[in-house]
Order: C-alpha cells, then structure tokens, then sequence
C-alpha cells in the first residue's frame, strides 16, 4: 500500500541493522519473534516489553526504529499504546501482530497511529515482508484487509455492510473483550485504571450499541466476540 505522507526512508540505513522493539505478554511469542528477526542480515531485536509502561520507557532507552506490538496487553491495550507512541514518539513506526480479527482491529489500529497490521496466523516471511514495509515508510495489511478498506473508501460503506461491534468506541470495544474474557466489572476497573462505575457506563453504553437486553445477553455475546475474534482461543 502507499507511503504515509511524511514519512521518511528507513532511519537505520546509515547505522546498520534495523532495531526492533517487540511487545507481547508471552515470553515464547517474543523468543519466537527474536530468533525470527535475529536471523535476518538487516534486522535486529533490541529490546522487549510485555506491558505499555515497559514498552514506552524502552523506546525511550534504547531508541528502536520499529514497534512490533501485540493488542492484548497485561493492563492496558495495545491500541492504547499505539495512541501513546503517536503522541510521544511520531516517527516511529508500529507493526501490530496480533490473534485479534483483522476484520474488526485494522482499520482502528491504523487510526490510532499503526503503520500495518498481520495476524499471528500469517506465514513468517509474511511478517518480515511485514516489518520492512512499515520500515520502509509504507502500510502493511492483507491482501483482503486492503480491499476491503478500499471498497469502503469507493463505496462509502463497509464492504460487508459493517458488523454491529463497529458500532463500539475504542474502549467500549476493549472493556467487551474483557467481559468476553470472564472479568468482573471491579476487575476490570483495576486492569484499565478507571472507576467501577465509569466501567459500568461502558457496559451500557455496550448493551445499547449491540441492543442487548441485559448483563446475561452482553456475556453471552462477549464470550462468543472473544471466540471468534480469536480462533476460538
């Protein structure tokens, strides 16, 4: 896909190796994606983090020229941490590689600042070719993500008539994957440093957008949210 406009040539050429930071809370997915980028001639680990404040004061230290970042974060989301690199580091690209659907994720990573997106399912050389777009300045996403962001840029539309979920805010959409994950409100609450109660207004706010009658009704949902945005992990 196009370049973003403003953005520059790889910044590593006249260093060397590219300096990956990779951000998942799963040490095998990071020793994976290390060994992965290590091998390459061009590309290079150089630093991990399993939560958004590890990841911002990594990119402070150690200065990488590529975000590897995975949505489901301990604490905050990585759409949040997204939204936090934009703000504090602008010139730093963001890959996101995660289980989520890329049908309901994309296109909101990619407002919140994300140079591409490629779920966990793609093949590896897929998330090097991956790596070096958003390095080289351009946006990464499937050849089905693409067209069908590009369909809803000519029609106006969704290209499938657009899912009910679309409907939620960023958060909104964060707090239902929780309840789909089994949390409480209070648990919640503490997860995404907010009141019990400012939780409860999104669990309305939730159940008016789906139009869901109750708090059984939006578990029900959330639960098969998570199941199928996921694969049914």
């Amino acid at each position: 896909m196009a370049r973003r406009p403003g953005t520059t040539k790889r910044r590593h050429k006249a260093r060397g190796k590219a300096r990956v930071l990779v951000v998942d809370d799963h040490p095998v997915v990071r020793q994976g994606l290390r060994l992965l980028i290590d091998h390459e001639s061009d590309l290079e680990v150089c630093a991990e983090a399993e939560t958004v404040a590890d990841a911002l004061e990594a990119i402070t230290k150690h200065k990488p020229d590529v975000a590897v970042v995975d949505l489901s974060l301990r604490g905050t989301s990585g759409l949040e941490l997204i939204k936090d690199i934009r703000v504090r580091h602008a010139d730093l690209p963001v890959l996101v590689l995660s289980m989520s659907d890329e049908s309901v994720y994309a296109e909101r990573v990619l407002r919140a600042g994300a140079s591409g997106y490629l779920m966990k399912e793609a093949a590896t050389d897929e998330v090097l070719t991956a790596l070096r777009r958003v390095l080289d300045g351009g946006i990464y996403l499937s050849d089905a993500m693409a067209s069908r962001l590009l369909a809803q840029l000519v029609r106006g539309v969704p290209a499938d008539g657009g899912s009910p979920v679309d409907r939620l805010s960023d958060r909104e959409l964060e707090v239902f994957g929780l309840i789909g994950r089994g949390l409480g409100t209070g648990e919640i609450a503490r997860r995404l440093h907010l009141s019990p109660k400012t939780i409860e207004t999104y669990r309305a706010h939730i159940k008016q957008k789906l139009n869901l009658a109750d708090a059984a009704e939006l578990l029900q949902h959330a639960i098969y949210y998570v199941r199928d945005s996921e694969g049914g992990s």
